[in-house]
Order: structure tokens, then C-alpha cells, then sequence
């Protein structure tokens, strides 16, 4: 059986990884208080605990693709997008768990506001993420790229935001969750429902490579 050529991987890539194992943990924080889990503590030693995992995990992960990328190359690029999809994820979740945790906004206009604010963050976010590390897009920003990519996040931002919304406005009467679980269990369905959409928006149509 032919081996490919496996994709490079240099102490940058465990670097940024571990950040985002950082970042996610921290993010986590205001999700699992709104989510009320009560089995995770909220203290110093807990969050530590986080932190800890979500960086040993990250690592491994990254590395684990990477061996195996010698056989199929894009799954080197397919692990560091999921990395960077996850990072804007909980930078999402939790930039509008933050907002609903500081105003007790759960819901109406204020979610809309607030899911439009933290989806916004995250787009621009992954445009940098996307661009240098995913995707390796080297050449330098230009105007049919940037378009391409507001494009894309636009209707991106549509889908996110829309149905977040819509699924507020369905079930928002509903007694088998509380508020703050719906408004995330909203969140996660238009973030996949979203992803789908960037990934392919991205990959085909921005940083075509």
C-alpha cells in the first residue's frame, strides 16, 4: 500500500493547540453554571482539573492525527479544523452564556442580540484561526477573499442565528428544561447546523488550497 507524504507538524502546532485546550476550559466555566451541572465544582481546584484535561486531550488528539495523516493527509487539516471549530464554539457558548449570566436575558430580543454578538466574535475569530493554521493560507488578504469569506459567514450567521432563535420562540413554554438549557440546547443546534455550512463554504469556496 503507497504512503503519502505526512503533513508537517512543528512545536507551533502543539503550542496553539494547548491554547485552545486553555480557552475551551475557561469558556466552559460560564456554560456549566447556566447549565447548572452539578457534579463540576466551580473553584480554583475544579477549573484547574479542566484546564488540565482539555490540554492533555487537545495534544494527543493533534498528535494522534498526525500519525495517522501518513496515510490520509487531510485528516491532519480535518483535526486542527475541528480544534479551531471547537475553540469558536465554546468561544461562542460562552461569550452568550456570559451575557445571559451578567443581564438574566434568557430569551426574546436580548437572546437575539446576544447570539448575533457571540456568533459575530467567533466568526472573526475563525476567519484568523482558519486562514493561518487550518488552511495555511499564506498569500496575503485580498478582496475577493474577504468578500468570499463575509459571504459565506453572513448566510452562516443567518442559519446560526435564525434557527437559535426559532427554537427559543418554539419551545420557550416547554417544562422539561430550564431557560438557560434550552438557550444552550438552541445554541448547539444552530452551531452544528452552521459548522456544516462554514466548513464547506470555507474549504470549497475562501481558502481553496
Amino acid at each position: 500500500m503507497t504512503i503519502t507524504k505526512r503533513p508537517k507538524i512543528s512545536h507551533v502546532d502543539f503550542y496553539l493547540v494547548s491554547f485552545i485546550g486553555v480557552s475551551f476550559a475557561l469558556f466552559s466555566i460560564p456554560i456549566i453554571i447556566n447549565l447548572d451541572i452539578k457534579f463540576i465544582p466551580i473553584n480554583p481546584l475544579a477549573i484547574l482539573g479542566l484546564v488540565l484535561f482539555f490540554v492533555i486531550f487537545a495534544n494527543i488528539a493533534l498528535a494522534f492525527a498526525w500519525l495517522i495523516s501518513a496515510r490520509l493527509p487531510i485528516i491532519f487539516q480535518f483535526a486542527k479544523f475541528g480544534a479551531v471549530g471547537a475553540f469558536n464554539t465554546f468561544l461562542d457558548w460562552g461569550v452568550l452564556n456570559l451575557l445571559m449570566t451578567i443581564t438574566s436575558i434568557m430569551d426574546g430580543i436580548g437572546f437575539s442580540l446576544f447570539k448575533g454578538c457571540s456568533f459575530t466574535i467567533a466568526t472573526i475569530s475563525a476567519y484568523f484561526w482558519n486562514k493561518y493554521w487550518t488552511f495555511d493560507a499564506r498569500e496575503k488578504t485580498n478582496g475577493a477573499e474577504v468578500t468570499k469569506f463575509i459571504l459565506i459567514s453572513v448566510i452562516g450567521f443567518v442559519i446560526n442565528v435564525g434557527l437559535a432563535s426559532l427554537l427559543i420562540f418554539l419551545f420557550k413554554n416547554t417544562q422539561l428544561v430550564t431557560p438557560p438549557q434550552l438557550a444552550n440546547i438552541a445554541a448547539a443546534s444552530a452551531t452544528i447546523a452552521s459548522l456544516v455550512w462554514n466548513f464547506f463554504g470555507y474549504k470549497i469556496f475562501v481558502f481553496k488550497k
